[in-house]
């Protein structure tokens, strides 16, 4: 029985994690739950679960989430809450699902303590990659990824040695902008943003998928997941998302890694590794599918790649700093701030102030100190980006 923690319950990775755990409840029990302000259904999970520890974001919750509880469950709450229960002694593995920076210390703690750590959180290991794969590598913590190109190239990484391996590569979709005109890239509304053909997820990632922008940030990701340098990670467009990501190997051999477009997989992968599981989730029928396309990525299109390859490549925290602006970026275009074209501009120049004191992240408050840094530039960015 392999016993878990889920950070970021009340989230679409979260409640897919939940659908594991009900798949395969001889093998999975849940033991701590970290969430934020859906109450209603972190109740509800809690009633379902009976986890030892729970995390709610703001003290005033402790209370709420309690009056809604028929049982007794520890509440603890914020950034030490969840640090809490990714740290507990008594799990074995932890899902990392909170949204951004927030996901940082929890993971660190989780890894400190010498856990196993499925990271769907791209922003830890973009802003503090060199802190968590020596946290995991001096306690015997163990990082794996549950971003589905992450994790296939997990999985095709185990057909060879690294020293054989000439590059990896990340597949996109392309988002919904993949074939729009650019001279109408100024009247993308926030509707249009949202809607990913693939993929239904939160605001901010489908967001970053219709700049890209999670595509570069998944760059910096895999060169600390797979300590590959960034120039040996290329990024193709494949409109299909069958094909989850390819490792190309020294003879010129590829492989790739396929299943539908649900995260229910790469969970149970990263929760149940090194075991392949039979699951009741649905197949992948390639008749059906006939065709499988892939194209480079248009630099015009997508800005956004190469600011991420350059911030991969400055090192120390600029890429704390590149994932920060985005995310404020993000936010005021989600407000009604910025228009679609403005996210990237604001990105950028909050790059240009940060070149000359790029500086090593050593500790965790390193990578959260350029954090806030970042924000605050990006916040104070606004005349010259607004429609």
């Amino acid at each position: 029985m392999r016993r878990i923690s889920i950070l970021g319950s009340t989230g679409s990775v979260g409640r897919s994690t939940l659908d594991v755990v009900d798949a395969f409840p001889d093998a999975l029990r849940v033991v701590g739950l970290a969430a934020g302000r859906n109450l209603d259904l972190l109740a509800s999970q809690i009633e379902r679960y009976s986890p030892e520890i729970v995390s709610v974001r703001d003290p005033g919750d402790v209370a709420a989430l309690r009056s809604r509880l028929k049982r007794n469950v520890e509440i603890v709450c914020g950034a030490d809450g969840a640090s809490a229960v990714a740290s507990m002694p008594s799990a074995d593995a932890v899902i990392a699902a909170i949204v951004g920076a927030a996901g940082i210390p929890p993971v660190y703690a989780a890894l400190k303590a010498g856990k196993r750590v499925g990271i769907a959180n791209k922003e830890v290991l973009v802003a503090a990659g060199d802190v968590m794969t020596r946290a995991a590598a001096e306690n015997g913590g163990e990082i794996l990824p549950v971003d589905s190109e992450h994790n296939a190239v997990h999985q095709a990484l185990r057909c060879g040695d690294h020293a054989e391996v000439q590059r990896i590569v990340l597949t996109a979709s392309g988002g919904p902008f993949l074939r729009r005109d650019l001279n109408t890239f100024g009247d993308i509304t926030i509707a249009d943003a949202l809607a990913h053909p693939t993929w239904k997820m939160g605001n901010k990632i489908s967001i970053d998928s219709a700049t890209m922008m999670n595509k570069g940030l998944e760059v910096i990701e895999a060169h600390h997941l797979f300590a590959m340098p960034p120039d040996a990670i290329d990024i193709l467009i494949h409109p299909q998302s069958i094909v989850h990501s390819m490792v190309e190997y020294v003879d010129g051999s590829f492989i790739a890694q396929l299943s539908t477009t649900d995260m229910k997989f790469p969970i149970q992968y990263a929760l149940l590794y090194p075991e392949r599981v039979a699951a009741p989730f649905a197949r992948l029928d390639l008749a059906k599918i006939r065709t499988l396309d892939f194209t480079a990525v248009d630099p015009h299109r997508f800005p956004a790649v190469e600011l991420a390859y350059a911030a991969c490549r400055a090192g120390g925290s600029m890429p704390a700093v590149l994932n920060a602006a985005n995310e404020i970026a993000v936010e005021r275009f989600l407000a009604g701030e910025l228009p679609f074209t403005g996210i990237v501009d604001m990105v950028s120049r909050v790059l240009d102030r940060h070149a000359g004191n790029v500086a090593p992240i050593r500790s965790v408050d390193d990578a959260l100190a350029w954090d806030g840094w970042a924000r605050e530039e990006a916040r104070g960015i606004d005349v010259a980006v607004r429609q």
